[in-house]
């Protein structure tokens, strides 16, 4: 199997700008990369860097940056809801193969700085995607709040925000711990 990591350590990323809502990049599908361009490990590297310097950041899609491509980091290491944890990974055009054990939970966003909401999400996923440099597919297999991540950066890469996906106005708040 493929180290979802092993692309890490190539290039160095730059911390990058998050864009907020109602922007457009965030509202349109981003378009599928060649995993082996080395703009895209680039891009990949930047990901990561913007999110290990944002508190309380789990994940980050290229739109949040500007950049309409399906590509995404996750890292929900130490967070208190994981259970499966895979580190920090970036997948490349990655799409759901099968979801399971579906319920509500709440979820905030960089883009989306002052509200939170209650969304349903599969607690049990398997994704397929790309990682960035060798081009590898690979399987990922998680569940709980990593699961609930991977979904939320997917839905950015097809152009939606967690905001798209609430059952109504009753299921949005205001946040009450400013990151």
């Amino acid at each position: 199997m493929t180290d979802l990591a092993a692309w890490t350590g190539q290039v160095t990323g730059a911390v990058r700008i998050v864009l907020r809502a109602p922007d457009a990049v965030l509202a349109n599908p981003g378009e599928p990369v060649d995993p082996t361009d080395p703009a895209v490990v680039r891009l990949a590297a930047d990901l990561v860097a913007t999110m290990r310097v944002s508190p309380g950041c789990v994940g980050l899609a290229a739109p949040q940056i500007g950049v309409p491509a399906q590509v995404f980091a996750v890292d929900a290491s130490g967070h208190p809801r994981a259970r499966t944890v895979h580190g920090a990974f970036v997948l490349c055009n990655a799409r759901v193969v099968e979801a399971s054990q579906w319920g509500r939970g709440r979820e905030g966003c960089m883009s989306v700085p002052d509200l939170t909401g209650d969304v349903k999400r599969a607690g049990r996923l398997v994704v397929a995607g790309a990682v960035p440099g060798s081009g590898d597919e690979v399987a990922l297999v998680t569940d709980a709040f990593e699961a609930r991540a991977v979904q939320h950066e997917i839905d950015h890469c097809a152009g939606l925000l967690f905001l798209d996906r609430v059952a109504g106005a009753h299921a949005v708040y205001p946040r009450k711990v400013y990151l």
